[in-house]
């Protein structure tokens, strides 16, 4: 069941001192806006470097601009109830793409400086809010809660003091229509065993109950999100969703034993849900010595051809009180090495320049799948809208110049630690010899030279050599 924790338990040490490497926002404060994804010195950074036109930026504004949901004037068509899965008038496309739009047009008016931009995505968003009342359909609608719920937010987020911007319409149609139901499936599960539902159903929720506590500065809503990713029964828990550390510093994604779309699908999100804790002074993703760095790992490898070991997991089925059964999972599932979906810069960005942290396979795949784009790019079906996309030219970033890793106090009061590495000091300064645009690893190429894109680092494009005396196929460090 979610566990109940008081606002003054949401309260988490930074657990790095430096100036890029610790959360955005002082714990214990009022919630910095905006603090979704973007925060406001993220937004100064990404104008800046495309007006200075600065790689990987620049392509990946180039990735936006070409978008035909970010054009202005796009037409909204709000719907008064929105349906998702089998056996019902299904419109949920209709909307995904509406809250694409709206956030696409109100990062290119934060990156570009044009006011149609916002102007159409506050059009955008007020049509919803005046409008949306429920959501229906299968099991799916939860689904539709919590991606919709959660990209809503961080759209609204971007345009939230525009004057013409509903904001307390936006924040009622947040807290009753998304997050009501995405909360409701964190406690009840709709009806069905804890396991019943894969990892990224719980990460659905997970994100749109935090991001909607965010938006509307609700306190003990963020703070039962937070407890539910460190102590959920769920399979979207960090430690259920990760379940097994191996010794190479790699951690088994459950969801693995599934399929490579849905793994991705659940990285993402959890990654999405890391990112907005962290901007709010929650540090998630160094918690449990950064387990999911190593989960996020163990995907990247697995997801460009490599061979990754898979603990058999049996997982229970069915409704509580009815139909009961399982499913086991004996092995990580074939995959794609052409797959990918935008959510590898964010990722690789944290761990290896904020942190300073070596992560070989998203230094890789990070690389491989530059410039990210957003939806549009990946598809028409939904799993191409499922994340908001655009890393490239929103998490990229300079790497911080010294990282002290220590312990931080749980969100919950258990006491549970956040390691990031115990005491360990990492240098990253210049003198090092690595540039700024270095990713974390000396034995592997950065990754926006390894796309083939120079980076600018004081003012000077410099290109990273390759180090060819150490092999790429390590784990984690």
């Amino acid at each position: 069941m979610l566990k109940a924790t008081g606002a003054a338990g949401i309260a988490v040490a930074a657990t790095t001192t430096a100036a890029g490497a610790t959360p955005a926002a002082a714990a214990g404060t009022a919630f910095a806006h905006p603090g979704l994804l973007h925060t406001r010195a993220d937004l100064a950074r990404m104008a800046a470097k495309v007006k200075a036109n600065a790689a990987p930026y620049t392509a990946g504004y180039a990735k936006l601009t070409a978008n035909r949901h970010a054009q202005s004037g796009w037409t909204p068509n709000p719907q008064q109830t929105v349906y998702r899965g089998a056996g019902s008038p299904q419109n949920y496309a209709i909307l995904y793409n509406d809250i694409h739009a709206a956030y696409q047009n109100a990062l290119r008016y934060h990156v570009g400086g044009d006011e149609s931009h916002a102007d159409t995505a506050v059009t955008i968003l007020n049509f919803w809010s005046s409008k949306l009342t429920s959501l229906a359909g299968s099991a799916d609608r939860f689904l539709a809660a919590g991606l919709y719920g959660y990209q809503f937010a961080n759209a609204a987020e971007l345009v939230r003091d525009h004057p013409d911007f509903d904001l307390s319409r936006a924040q009622s149609l947040l807290s009753e229509v998304f997050a009501k139901p995405s909360d409701d499936f964190l406690v009840r599960h709709n009806g069905a065993v804890i396991t019943n539902y894969w990892t990224n159903w719980d990460l659905c929720a997970m994100a749109c109950v935090l991001a909607a506590g965010i938006f509307c500065d609700d306190r003990s809503q963020v703070a039962r999100a937070v407890d539910y990713f460190k102590h959920g029964e769920g399979l979207g828990s960090v430690r259920n969703a990760i379940p097994v550390l191996l010794d190479d510093g790699l951690g088994e994604w459950l969801e693995a034993g599934r399929d490579q779309g849905h793994a991705l699908l659940g990285v993402g999100l959890m990654g999405t849900f890391c990112e907005m804790a962290w901007n709010q002074g929650i540090d998630l993703y160094g918690y449990d010595d950064s387990r999911f760095l190593k989960g996020a790992q163990y995907v990247a490898k697995w997801s460009m051809g490599g061979a990754v070991p898979y603990t058999a997991n049996t997982r229970k089925k069915g409704a509580i009180g009815g139909w009961s059964g399982s499913e086991t999972a004996t092995r990580a599932a074939g995959v794609d090495p052409a797959m990918t979906r935008p959510i590898w810069a964010m990722i690789a960005n944290h761990y290896t320049k904020r942190r300073g942290l070596p992560a070989t396979y998203l230094t890789q795949i990070a690389a491989k799948s530059s410039p990210e784009g957003g939806g549009g790019d990946y598809g028409p079906n939904s799993g191409g809208y499922d994340q908001l996309g655009f890393g490239t030219l929103t998490f990229t970033r300079d790497r911080s110049t010294r990282v002290t890793p220590s312990a931080s106090a749980s969100p919950s009061g258990s006491g549970a630690s956040a390691q990031t590495g115990g005491s360990v000091e990492v240098s990253a300064s210049p003198s090092t010899g690595q540039d700024l645009a270095a990713t974390g690893s000396n034995d592997i190429v950065g990754w926006s030279a390894a796309a083939g894109i120079t980076a600018v680092a004081g003012g000077l494009l410099l290109l990273r050599r390759r180090d060819r005396g150490r092999s790429a196929s390590r784990g984690a460090e």
